[in-house]
């Protein structure tokens, strides 16, 4: 059992409001659309429920948690709203075949509506949620989380649809087969579910998460929200907390994406304007956006991230929402230096998504890597 005197904070809504524009920030067009998440959170807690984050730092090492996320692709879970216990019931599973008391819940992607979906299931079970995610960002695949990466078995797993049924992987013999397993499944239960997979140490999850991830993003979401108030430019600020960049301003033109094998892949195309008239960008989509090109030269790749906003308000834009005549700019901010590994780039740099030709090269080469 958790300390109640652990420095422990609980969300409002006001919280929430920055949560769903920071989390958009860093979901770098995946994670599902954050405001979805968001109406949903605000429900929660308007019902009663308490939504309390912990400090990772004051994680008992002995602690069991849990690390929750939606799988599946972000288009389904826009359209189709859950059912609101998915989470609920993976935790009460995954306590029974094992037959153990979960202490708290992580979050596998701080990006988009799964920053959203841990919160709702911690609340229902009364449960605190750790600040920190396993991804620092979005990926499109579970095996991509610094928990995976650095040597945590996530089966046994449950996944959990609106509908009740409850799947449990009981053993997989990688992390990318427990992905191509869950992956295989989620598309039979419509495109979208919630998965939580087996319990990790809290010495584990002390020194492999991305730390402070909740914090961060709400922070970024007041960043904005205070650049708004002032009437300076809110791309700016995202960029100033983040010592990110802007790399580009325009308006899409081409838009190609389609739902295949539970993601959703394609490509943006946007002619520049302002000081970038006369150029054109490309973003690769798998989820995600993947790959910054400029007039066919790859600018900025993953595992940093590759943020689209629109042009004027700063809000992110993920994948689903991209329409043909957004006027948008593309900002890169640079990942965690946990994902910057060469453990980490074998599984999230340029050789994970099968680009086995392109070298990750780092933004900001020259200093440590994201904020922590």
């Amino acid at each position: 059992m958790l300390d109640r005197a652990d420095g422990r904070w609980r969300l409002d809504e006001e919280m929430i409001e920055a949560l769903e524009i920071g989390s958009g920030i860093l979901g770098t067009g995946g994670g599902g659309n954050p405001y979805i998440g968001k109406l949903r959170v605000r429900q929660a807690l308007r019902d009663g429920h308490v939504m309390e984050i912990i400090p990772l730092e004051s994680v008992p090492d002995e602690a069991r948690i849990v690390a929750m996320g939606g799988i599946g692709a972000p288009l389904v879970s826009h359209e189709r709203i859950k059912e609101g216990r998915e989470g609920l019931r993976c935790v009460r599973a995954l306590e029974e075949r094992l037959g153990v008391k979960v202490d708290a819940i992580a979050c596998e992607e701080i990006g988009g509506q799964n920053s959203m979906e841990p919160l709702i299931a911690a609340a229902v079970a009364g449960l605190p949620v750790v600040d920190c995610d396993g991804m620092g960002r979005a990926f499109p695949e579970m095996q991509m989380t610094t928990y995976a990466i650095y040597g945590h078995r996530s089966t046994p797993s449950v996944m959990c649809d609106p509908h009740g049924n409850v799947v449990i992987f009981d053993h997989a013999i990688s992390e990318l087969w427990h992905e191509r397993m869950a992956r295989a499944c989620v598309v039979s239960q419509g495109g979208a579910s919630t998965l939580a997979s087996a319990p990790m140490s809290g010495e584990f999850i002390k020194r492999y998460a991305i730390p402070h991830s909740y914090s961060k993003a709400i922070s970024l979401g007041n960043a904005v929200l205070d650049a708004r108030r002032e009437h300076r430019d809110p791309v700016e600020a995202i960029c100033q907390a983040e010592r990110g960049e802007v790399v580009f301003r325009g308006k899409i033109v081409d838009l190609k994406r389609q739902l295949a094998g539970g993601f959703v892949r394609g490509e943006a195309i946007i002619q520049g304007f302002d000081s970038y008239e006369g150029d054109q960008a490309s973003i690769h989509i798998q989820n995600e956006f993947l790959i910054f090109s400029r007039n066919g030269q790859i600018e900025v790749i993953v595992p940093d991230l590759i943020v689209v906003l629109d042009a004027d308000s700063g809000e992110a834009i993920s994948t689903e929402m991209l329409r043909y005549g957004q006027r948008v700019a593309v900002l890169a901010l640079p990942c965690h230096p946990l994902l910057r590994s060469p453990e980490a780039l074998d599984v999230v740099g340029p050789k994970g998504f099968g680009f086995d030709d392109i070298t990750f090269k780092p933004m900001n080469a020259d200093d440590t890597g994201g904020s922590e």
